[in-house]
């Protein structure tokens, strides 16, 4: 079963997302990038609240929208966020130079690093190659323009098909996200991830507006049910 990444940017969204259904807690802020950092400070307190109700479900939390290069930076904020008590950090990967140095020195920084490969203008094979050599938990692939339609628009199912099973054959976790909703679930389930990532579909509004319980619900349960795909 696909498992249910729910994105959220405070202590009160991740509560609802925990009680909502959510198998995994993302934390960005949606309204600084697809990949928002949120401060440190706000990541641990949302971790300490998670882990004080007695919530078990695995966190996971962004850096921000930073550039491969310099590398120095970029590490310096993993280490940063790893800090926070997150099970995993997740990473931007953009497709183009810098984007191999960068996978190679994720692998080598002693956290738990998720690499998000950003697909709008296609995936670097070689990336992904390495990447699933390179022993991360898992391997997600996002869109960056949220308002230039969903992951489907942008890549092929026959491509989204060869990256799940790469990162299985790899040993890795497999996740897809970006812009993703419930019209998504029959392509979602054809191609089976280990998990989705939502936050437009979580949101009444815009992406950046407030996670609603409901849809979350709705979603989560939306998951669970078998679906019938042609």
């Amino acid at each position: 079963m696909t498992r249910l990444l729910a994105s959220v940017r405070n202590v009160d969204e991740a509560m609802r997302a925990a009680a909502g259904g959510a198998d995994f807690i993302d934390l960005k802020e949606p309204a600084a990038g697809a990949l928002g950092g949120l401060p440190p400070a706000t990541i641990a307190a949302v971790v300490q609240a998670l882990r004080q109700s007695g919530c078990t479900l695995p966190i996971s939390a962004t850096i921000g929208d930073l550039p491969a290069a310099p590398l120095a930076p970029v590490l310096q904020q993993v280490r940063a966020v790893a800090a926070c008590g997150v099970d995993y950090v997740k990473v931007g990967v953009l497709r183009g130079p810098g984007d191999l140095a960068l996978l190679q020195a994720l692998a080598g920084c002693g956290a738990a690093v998720v690499p998000v490969f950003v697909a709008d203008h296609g995936l670097d094979a070689d990336a992904l190659r390495l990447a699933c050599g390179l022993g991360f938990p898992a391997l997600m692939l996002d869109t960056a323009d949220k308002a230039a339609g969903s992951l489907f628009d942008v890549m092929a199912d026959a491509e989204l098909r060869g990256f799940v099973h790469a990162a299985r054959d790899a040993g890795a976790l497999a996740g897809l996200a970006g812009a993703l909703r419930l019209q998504h679930l029959p392509q979602l389930q054809a191609l089976a991830p280990d998990f989705a990532g939502f936050r437009s579909a979580l949101c009444a509004g815009s992406r950046a507006g407030t996670l609603d319980p409901q849809r979350l619900q709705a979603l989560a349960r939306a998951l669970r049910e078998p679906l019938l795909v042609a």
